[in-house]
């Protein structure tokens, strides 16, 4: 079993906004990648971007560069 780990965890308002994401975070190497969205979050499209928690400013970031307007951020274990 995989050890939980401090994560930032970005939803987004559409599954386009979520595909836009990990299209521009994946040609500038940030961190992190799509994930089903958290039950715990109930917001959003049903996807997220989950990255490290160090990296959370890089990724906030990243989306504002692309134009794309988070649901929400969060950190949490997973």
């Amino acid at each position: 079993m995989r050890e939980k780990t401090l994560r930032a965890v970005v939803a987004f308002h559409t599954t386009t906004d979520a595909l836009a994401m990990e299209t521009y975070c994946a040609e500038r190497g940030v961190p992190g990648r799509l994930i089903p969205l958290p039950t715990i979050i109930s917001a959003g499209c049903g996807m997220c971007w989950s990255a490290p928690a160090a990296a959370q400013q890089d990724v906030i970031d990243a989306a504002q560069a692309a134009g794309i307007k988070p649901d929400g951020i969060y950190q949490m274990m997973l």
